[in-house]
């Protein structure tokens, strides 16, 4: 009879006033009905066959409700788009499908609206826990029992009688969502009352106690050594994937350890709190909840979430995980490039719905790739070492070349200005940084953005500055004009030029090298987080030692020579951060991206875009032009 309860606790909550309840209110009572509908059909429906037809009637007439309560919700997009999944699910039922279908159709179900009406599902901040005790003596243990048996003084008058919470079966599809829920709403035609005389955090701190009754000590333990070891934090970056994970579901993806650690942050959240998010499963979440922008008509938003999936998910998880898997790193950008210009075309929701099922099972993927014992000290080397190699690079390269300038035409009193500059650069990164974590939130549109147009500027920079050194390396007087002149061509404005310069070179690297490698330490082994440090270190000295050597050797050149090599330098690499500059504003989504479907080079700025590269050739194009004119003149 529990789920002609609920349904009735339904009726009670989104029936007041015929259509006053608010949205969100009618999502949370839908919510309320699909748990319970999820917990009793399995024990109405085995095998295709009707176990109990009083208990299957009421569980056809309390899906059928959905249909009917749907209505009250506003007349707008998003409702529409979760019609046929309702449909699906009175489907489901009248054709006696597997319990573990109609248990999936109930999720994806919740899911959606949740992210269609922004149901809160987990607390502000963490509940009292300790006071969570005395509050279920005082409340439940008439009815429960004192240790959650169901077996109270008051319960042998009780029908239906009240829930044994170590009931491993049932519990198993309870969440601390569930439990929040139905001590909030109460069960109508039960004595389980709403206790709406407890503040939303005494709910929230009871669901948390009660919860942890299906699981053992023993359990707990094993939870605790294997979320210290860094496994599964991809399960539950935040608390709302905890309150609304059930046993049976985390089961069936992480198996009985997944479920061990779920018993321990049940009764530990605050560790969830005190990690970070994992970059996976805030993809996948931004994924989901793109998908059903888009279902509701809200196409601009549902490009916008496909976007944060790439720039504030899988981008932070890629240089760990290509240290593990480079070639399900190249799958995953891919898709996700697909799926973004999908959305820019068009097509039809079932086809993206297919293209987001097939990128959350490559993100899934990763997510185990990553939790076979996390990072590894050798893919924590490698990780931290690519990343630094890799994202400073260039900055190095022009850094060096500036140096070697100003030392070579003898102005050692102008590099304090280029230090000046990448001194500030590394400063200011790391202010944004930090107040993206506490003060502002800087998106990863954001940062890409920012990137972008600094990557153009510097090409843009470099490009003038190239094409002036290659000029006077051809000059028939450039000798007496570098002697003559150096004063007036180096005056303060063109100081603070090499400032800016030496700033922007730095600055559009430095915010994202830190996310980097935040997201590196959170997945390494805390075994792996010396190898973590030792990559970041190697890369630091051949870097260190990559200007070393291009002070050393660029110098000794004949000036003439020295012109030259420093102009094909910068020139080059104008065209590599013209490159990377398009990619940034793609990834951004401020660009379209046509894909060309060839192997890419990023280390070269080589992206297999058709806008990507027209800017490069046409950046070469206008580069020979000036060298060929500039060699005709001289």
């Amino acid at each position: 009879m529990r789920a002609w309860a609920a349904g009735v606790v339904f009726l009670l909550v989104v029936g007041r006033g015929a259509g006053e309840a608010a949205p969100q209110e009618v999502a949370r009572a839908l919510l309320h009905l699909l748990d319970y509908l999820a917990v009793d059909y399995p024990a109405t429906v085995r095998d295709g066959a009707v176990v109990d037809p009083e208990e299957y009637a009421e569980q056809q007439e309390f899906a059928r409700q959905l249909l009917g309560q749907l209505e009250r919700l506003p007349a707008e997009a998003r409702r529409e788009a979760l019609r046929p999944q309702v449909e699906a699910l009175v489907a489901a039922i009248d054709q006696r499908r597997p319990a573990a279908e109609v248990q999936a159709l109930c999720a994806r179900l919740s899911t959606a609206l949740i992210a269609a009406y922004e149901v809160p599902v987990a607390p502000r901040r963490l509940p009292p826990l300790a006071a969570a005790p005395a509050l279920f003596q005082q409340h439940c243990a008439a009815c429960h029992g004192p240790q959650g048996f169901g077996d109270g003084p008051a319960a042998a008058a009780l029908q239906p009688p009240p829930s044994n919470f170590h009931d491993r079966q049932r519990q198993q599809q309870r969440s601390v969502y569930s439990l929040y829920s139905t001590l909030t709403l109460g069960v109508a035609g039960t004595a389980m009352p709403a206790f709406t005389q407890l503040s939303d955090a005494e709910r929230w701190a009871l669901a948390f106690y009660v919860s942890n009754f299906f699981a053992t000590e023993a359990e707990r333990a094993r939870g605790q050594r294997l979320w210290q070891q860094g496994r599964f934090r991809a399960l539950f970056p935040d608390l709302a994937a905890l309150t609304r994970a059930t046993p049976a579901a985390v089961a069936a993806r992480a198996g009985e350890e997944g479920v061990a650690v779920l018993a321990y942050l049940r009764a530990a959240p605050q560790q969830v709190l005190s990690a970070a998010a994992s970059p996976l499963v805030v993809a996948q979440q931004q994924l989901a909840a793109s998908l059903a922008a888009y279902r509701a008509g809200e196409v601009s938003r549902a490009y916008d979430l496909a976007v944060a999936a790439y720039l504030e998910g899988f981008e932070l998880a890629e240089a760990g995980l290509r240290a593990v898997d480079a070639g399900l790193v190249g799958r995953i950008e891919a898709a996700m490039a697909d799926y973004r210009q999908a959305l820019r075309q068009g097509v039809a929701a079932e086809v993206l719905a297919a293209r987001v099922e097939a990128l959350q099972a490559l993100l899934q993927q990763a997510a185990r790739r990553l939790e076979t014992g996390g990072l590894s000290p050798a893919a924590g080397f490698a990780g931290a070492f690519v990343v630094l190699l890799r994202e400073g690079l260039e900055a190095v390269l022009i850094l060096a070349a500036m140096v070697a300038f100003l030392r070579r035409v003898g102005r050692r009193d102008a590099l304090r200005y280029v230090h000046a500059g990448w001194g500030a650069a590394l400063l200011l990164g790391g202010l944004t940084w930090l107040a993206a974590r506490s003060l502002v939130r800087v998106s990863g549109a954001s940062r890409e953005v920012t990137e972008g147009v600094a990557a153009l500027l510097a090409a843009a920079v470099l490009v003038y500055v190239g094409c002036w050194l290659h000029n006077h390396a051809h000059a028939q007087r450039w000798q007496r004009f570098l002697q003559e002149k150096m004063a007036h061509t180096l005056g303060r404005g063109r100081l603070w030029g090499l400032a800016l310069v030496a700033f922007v070179a730095v600055y559009r690297e430095a915010l994202e090298t830190v996310l980097f490698y935040e997201a590196l330490w959170l997945q390494a082994l805390p075994a792996a987080r010396s190898a973590l440090l030792l990559g970041l270190g190697t890369a630091a000295l051949a870097l260190g030692g990559l200007v070393w050597l291009l002070l050393r050797y660029s110098v000794r050149l004949p000036l003439r020579r020295f012109f030259q090599v420093n102009a094909a330098l910068l020139l080059a690499l104008a065209v590599i951060l013209a490159g990377r500059g398009v990619a940034a504003l793609q990834e951004a989504g401020r660009l379209q991206a046509h894909r060309l479907g060839v192997p890419g080079l990023p280390w070269l700025g080589l992206y297999p875009t058709l806008e990507g590269l027209g800017v490069q050739l046409a950046l070469v194009a206008a580069i020979g032009a000036v060298v060929w004119w500039q060699r005709r003149q001289g």
